[in-house]
């Protein structure tokens, strides 16, 4: 790997770290590298509650890197056809999927420039809280593109059919207001705050229910697409396997003493 992408991990939380801050951290064809052997390398780790994404200096992810990508423009159409949809493939889509599929809540903390791709993985994840100093576009329509990365699937089902087409389609910037307006971000904080802020609900996210987080999850990937009666029999299973841990008995003892529960994650 090339260092385009950094993961540590301390005091059981993995920082999944964009790090071409020269470039914005624009997404190039290394670095889509270098995102699915770092999020492998995340789907394996054992002793990790929560999971933090954010990018090297001042920005998230500024999209793709156009001069990466115009060094593909001497192959033919059908050539270049060929070779960016075996990229997607091999290593986008796949990264995207892990991070799906993770256990543990994650956050994306954001700031700067959050474009493209790098707005396609914030969507991915579980919550998102940015500086208030962002600015976001899709940004795809004005390269010619549709959208990659989930950015089809995550942005209809959170700000509806109509705006996801307007926000494709137009390709226009809007700020972290709007953005929180529309839901796809939680918190906007003041940006020399952001850090603060985010260590903060890290530790909320620890100190809480730790498998509960997981069942919700699982719950909650599957609601738009499940039936009614499927989606409570769901629950009725989640409900069940939480019901047999210690958190649960821990929650409940806690609200009847009227003092704070202390989880345990079991």
């Amino acid at each position: 790997m090339a260092n385009t992408v950094l993961l540590d991990v301390d005091n059981r939380v993995a920082t999944l770290t964009l790090n071409r801050p020269a470039q914005l951290n624009a997404l190039s064809v290394e670095m889509m590298e270098d995102l699915f052997a770092t999020v492998r390398k995340l789907r394996d780790l054992q002793d990790v509650d929560l999971v933090v994404i954010t990018g090297a200096g001042d920005h998230f992810m500024a999209g793709g890197d156009l001069k990466d990508f115009a060094t593909q423009f001497h192959l033919g159409p059908e050539a270049r056809k060929v070779a960016f949809r075996a990229i997607v493939e091999k290593h986008v889509n796949p990264s995207v999927e892990i991070l799906q599929s993770l256990r543990q809540p994650v956050i994306a903390k954001v700031r700067g420039a959050c474009a493209g791709f790098g707005l396609s993985l914030m969507l991915g994840c579980d919550l998102a809280i940015c500086a208030d100093n962002v600015k976001f576009t899709t940004a795809y329509s004005s390269i010619g593109l549709p959208a990659d990365g989930g950015m089809s699937y995550f942005l209809p089902r959170i700000v509806g059919r109509r705006k996801a087409a307007e926000l494709l389609l137009l390709g226009e910037r809007f700020d972290a207001a709007e953005a929180q307006r529309l839901g796809l971000v939680n918190r906007v904080v003041p940006a020399a705050e952001l850090d603060d802020e985010t260590t903060a609900l890290v530790a909320r996210l620890q100190n809480g229910p730790r498998y509960a987080y997981t069942e919700i999850k699982r719950l909650l990937a599957g609601s738009l697409d499940d039936k009614l009666e499927s989606q409570l029999q769901n629950e009725a299973e989640a409900f069940a396997r939480c019901s047999a841990t210690g958190d649960f008995v821990e929650g409940i003892t806690a609200f009847l003493e009227k003092r704070k529960p202390g989880f345990r994650g079991a």
